[in-house]
């Protein structure tokens, strides 16, 4: 997700600098700290129009963004997943379910942003969005999907033919370790072979539909279909 779209009140030079030091911090003590300050750093980035935080080293190589004021939350005994619309048989996962009763896949893909950040070999697992369209037996006239995330803001999509591709996930692990609120947590769409900004955080919802509905940054002027190095006037190196 581009960074000069982001909303919120601006912070001042004093929580800045003190950012900068807590993501310092974190690099130095280790995993446990990092945690704390990755969310911290997202919170205050969402909030920054100076971009200063952006560029900490307190994210583990990613940059936080968000589209809404502030970082949601959701816990494991309240997190659902819907899979609804043009189904035989809809469904609302708990992510108990997501992570104990489905088929579980582990990807290790380079991330790309369209912005132009790259964080190599970072190891995603969760469930094939495949497996998931299956189970819910999709309907003759579908051809694509919508998502929803639990911000209330961010919206996705795919057409039913990439979203079965075995390199697209709904994950709930991340380097091996449960997705953190900062990083779109505990449910995210992880679109590899995609731009970033394809892989909506804190997801809700998959509605199968029978047309493509622009998600949030292509309604602003991106790509719909956000392949690396193929789409948004960029060449850089596929990711799968």
């Amino acid at each position: 997700m581009a960074a000069d779209e982001r909303g919120g009140t601006p912070v001042g030079r004093r929580v800045v600098l003190g950012v900068l030091a807590l993501g310092a911090a974190g690099v130095a003590v280790g995993a446990r700290v990092q945690k704390a300050t990755d969310g911290v750093l997202a919170t205050v980035s969402s909030k920054d129009p100076t971009g200063l935080t952006g560029l900490l080293p307190g994210g583990g190589g990613f940059r936080f963004y968000s589209v809404a004021s502030s970082v949601p939350h959701r816990s494991a005994d309240e997190y659902r997943l819907t899979v609804d619309g043009l189904v035989e048989r809809p469904t609302a996962y708990t992510l108990k379910q997501l992570r104990s009763e489905m088929p579980s896949t582990r990807l290790v893909r380079d991330v790309q942003c369209v912005t132009g950040w790259r964080v190599p070999q970072t190891a995603f697992t969760g469930v094939l969005l495949g497996d998931l369209l299956t189970a819910a037996g999709v309907r003759p006239e579908a051809t694509a999907l919508r998502f929803t995330c639990f911000d209330g803001v961010y919206t996705e999509s795919l057409t039913l033919e990439q979203a079965r591709r075995p390199d697209m996930l709904v994950a709930h692990s991340m380097r091996d370790e449960p997705i953190t609120d900062a990083h779109g947590g505990p449910v995210r769409l992880y679109a590899a072979p995609m731009y970033f900004y394809k892989s909506a955080k804190w997801l809700a919802g998959i509605t199968v539909t029978d047309e493509v509905t622009p998600g949030y940054w292509e309604r602003r002027g991106y790509d719909v279909d956000g392949w690396v190095g193929r789409s948004n006037g960029r060449d850089d190196h596929p990711t799968s």
